[in-house]
């Protein structure tokens, strides 16, 4: 029986042992009574190395600190409290700061003071806990938000090709563990859902640019350019974590390109070459002068703005496509059950005199029709062909169910809303109180690939004929007069090399804007990355990729802003050491090379892979387009800020800028922010999208004008301040005086009727102080100073 109590026992301290935070260190406190003192003995012990004592600590942790306290008999009840106080001061950061450090007595004294300066005490008989406010699920740090940006990486050098010395040495003492880092089963989910997002991107503008240059670039070139530069980019970029794709405003600015040439009889790919070789030479320019030093003036203004717009095309792009399938598969609203005898459709023979006059069908003139067809259409039985096969053979359809396309349509929209939620559901699923907490993590890792793989099944299962992923079989370009390789002359006036100059700037622009407004959200402090950023070199690789798409005629890619914070969301590391029922911290995310390295590996085989990924619906896909664009809109504050105008007041959360700044200041800078989303919606919407780069300057114009409307104070706590020290500084001087001279007593008589004191809020007469507890409070937490006043009398 015995034995069985310890391996028991054992067991529950292997399970305590997985909560406890890697390197931790054990404070022992001792007390007791003995009969052979006569006043209390303490003793704090500081081990040089942390040791493990035997049986001394439940578990096996090595112990760094030992407290004793040895008294005579009697008084066990403050023992135990300067024990409790002991305990309370070991797991204060703040204290156990000060007791590493340590020298003598005097610093533990200084902690302990310093400990209790931080406290806030609460009178027992006054405070009910029913009453009380609940803390905060996520504590609020006591600094200001950092900035996001690495200034070593980005301030001005000393000497020319500063940018440039920094984009080569600043991976290289990361690259091996950019490699080994991310051999991890949370890397596999990351791949997957990338890899589909990517493919899923590359297809639909790949689609749109083959309609906009008839062809020149199309699918094939979306795929092979996707995988060329994603694959170069994520080898040797300084952030790997980017996500490279073509964007809206570049596909506008081809569509004009092309119009362009076509109206001037200027050769396309050509002129494009050119403009893609001045545009590399100008972001080498940008490089070398440092021009990455604008982004510092993007605050959280930008930023949200910026990361808000392109996640509301995601959404709003996926659930067009969406509607079009009520398009091409329409629903008979007024279909009756019981009537259904009376539905039909059918294929009659074309009138074929009709054919000849209208020349529409060929086929039908009596002379060319034995080439058209080895068979004769006049013997055929039209009443039993398909619907392709009659429109095929150029027959009509007769009907009045002929226009409508019963199942597809809704089953698309089940498809859709279906791997959506259930990605939503996986994804919260850790939290529930279901299963170990590792199967728990590893599907809610891989809910989006479940949510895939249930949804592609039940298509299956039913065998309907929804709309499916065409991936091409072939490589080879998509129009049969064009090759791989785009020759620099031959084709238009000399002159035309020097005048690209000029579309080039407009396309630097944009690539600029674009690359490093989407890696200052990649890399914003709140991700906690620890690798560096890598902006010039970003931009550096990016200005390679350009003149390299160029002369192989594929399209130009630069930073996707929604895919790369998909990417890092599905990268997300968080403790395994919470105890039951605490929250697990986020510890940062998981940086490395090697899941853009395989997104984008294989998005190239996806033409050997094709016999499979037909098997996808299109409809699924869009519901991961909805959920990447919904996914990027969590943890925004501007979202957030924008929910405040639908809550009550007593039921908004607690946020931290909620404390500081009056609601309806709050409400003044979110209508601002929507105000500018939404004229950059409407741009957006405009053949004016392709100035959309220099608009995102206009928003960094529109936040610098902020600072006549709102107070340094506010600004600090609604978004990021501009680099402009002297501005804050003179405000809180200000501010100090102010307070100053509205402390200052104005006669004797009030000096002598100020002999009493204000401590937390209670009036008590002017007597000697109180060793503890005496300065006000700066931040909320618990404490036991009762206990801590036993400890500095002994």
């Amino acid at each position: 029986m015995g034995r069985e109590l310890s391996l028991t026992s054992e067991l529950l301290k292997n399970k305590f042992m997985k909560k406890i935070p890697r390197d931790a260190e054990a404070s022992n406190v001792l007390i007791g009574e003995v009969d052979f003192l006569e006043k209390p003995f303490v003793s704090f012990v500081r081990l040089s190395q942390a040791t493990t004592l035997g049986g001394l600590t439940e578990v096996p942790v090595p112990t760094r600190f030992l407290f004793i306290l040895l008294g005579p008999p009697g008084k066990t009840k403050s023992y135990n409290e300067i024990g409790r106080a002991i305990a309370t001061l070991m797991v204060d950061d703040l204290f156990s700061d000060v007791a590493y450090k340590a020298r003598d007595r005097d610093d533990l004294i200084a902690g302990v003071d310093e400990f209790l300066d931080e406290v806030i005490v609460l009178p027992p008989g006054e405070w009910d806990p029913k009453i009380r406010i609940e803390p905060p699920k996520k504590v609020p740090s006591a600094e200001m938000r950092k900035s996001v940006l690495n200034l070593n990486e980005l301030g001005q050098m000393n000497g020319s090709a500063g940018g440039a010395n920094i984009a080569y040495v600043g991976p290289l003492p990361w690259y091996c563990s950019d490699i080994y880092d991310g051999f991890h089963i949370q890397s596999i989910s990351a791949v997957l859902f990338i890899y589909l997002g990517c493919i899923t991107n590359a297809i639909t503008f790949g689609g749109l640019l083959g309609d906009a240059t008839d062809n020149y670039q199309g699918v094939m070139e979306s795929f092979l350019g996707t995988a060329l530069a994603g694959t170069v980019f994520c080898l040797f970029g300084g952030q790997p974590l980017i996500i490279l794709s073509s964007t809206g405003p570049i596909l506008i600015f081809e569509k004009l390109l092309y119009e362009f040439s076509k109206n001037n009889s200027i050769d396309y790919m050509e002129l494009r070459l050119w403009i893609g070789l001045h545009a590399c030479f100008q972001c080498f320019v940008l490089v070398l002068s440092d021009a990455s030093y604008i982004i510092k003036y993007m605050t959280r203004f930008t930023e949200e703005g910026f990361s808000s717009l392109i996640s509301f095309i995601f959404i709003s792009d996926a659930i067009k496509k969406m509607a079009g399938a009520l398009k091409y598969y329409p629903i008979n609203r007024g279909f009756k059950p019981d009537y259904i005898t009376s539905y039909k459709c059918e294929c009659i023979a074309p009138d074929q005199g009709e054919s000849v006059k209208s020349g529409s069908h060929q086929c039908f003139n009596q002379i060319v029709l034995i080439k058209c067809y080895p068979f004769n259409l006049t013997d055929m039985d039209w009443t039993q062909l398909s619907k392709k096969e009659c429109e095929k053979y150029g027959g009509a359809l007769v009907g009045n169910a002929c226009k409508y396309v019963p199942d597809l349509a809704l089953m698309s929209f089940i498809l859709f809303f279906g791997t959506y939620s259930m990605t939503v559901s996986l994804k919260k699923f850790k939290f529930s109180r279901y299963f170990p907490t590792k199967l728990r993590s590893l599907i809610s890792d891989f809910a989006i690939i479940i949510s895939i793989l249930i949804f592609c099944g039940l298509d299956c299962l039913l065998e309907l004929e929804t709309p499916k992923l065409h991936v091409p079989t072939e490589i080879k370009p998509t129009r049969s007069d064009r090759g791989w390789l785009v020759m620099p002359f031959g084709k238009n006036p000399w002159w035309w090399y020097v005048a690209s100059f000029i579309p080039a700037l407009l396309v630097t622009i944009l690539i600029f804007m674009d690359q490093q407004i989407s890696a200052v959200i990649v890399n914003r402090k709140e991700n906690k990355l620890k690798k560096g950023c890598g902006y010039h070199l970003d931009l550096f690789w990016v200005g390679i990729l350009m003149a390299v798409c160029s002369f192989m005629g594929l399209p130009w890619y630069v930073a996707a802003t929604v895919i790369s914070i998909a990417h890092i969301d599905s990268l997300k590391m968080e403790s395994e050491t919470s105890a039951p029922g605490e929250q697990p911290q986020f510890l940062g995310v998981r940086e490395q090379r090697l899941t853009g390295i395989l997104v984008f590996v294989l998005t190239g085989l996806s033409v050997f892979l094709a016999p499979i990924l037909q098997y996808i619906p299109m409809p699924v896909l869009y519901g991961v387009f909805l959920y990447m664009g919904v996914a990027s809109l969590s943890g925004i504050q501007f979202w957030e800020r924008i929910k405040l105008y639908l809550m009550p007041l007593k039921h908004q959360p607690d946020f931290s800028f909620l404390r500081h700044v009056p609601l309806r200041r709050v409400h003044l800078f979110t209508l601002v922010q929507i105000v500018c989303l939404a004229v950059l919606w409407i741009l957006k919407s405009t053949f004016l999208a392709i100035i959309f780069p220099v608009m995102i300057l206009g928003l960094m114009v529109v936040r610098k004008l902020l600072d006549l409307m709102f107070s340094q104070h506010d600004l600090a706590w609604l978004d990021d301040l501009l680099p402009d020290k002297d501005k804050k500084k003179k405000e809180d001087e200000k501010k100090k005086k102010k307070e100053k001279k509205a402390a200052e007593p104005e006669s004797d008589e009030e000096v002598g009727e100020m002999l009493q004191t204000q401590i937390y809020g209670v009036i008590i007469p002017q007597t000697e102080p109180d060793p503890v507890c005496i300065n006000p409070p700066t931040q909320n937490q618990a404490s036991e100073c009762k206990y801590t006043e036993h400890f500095l009398n002994v």
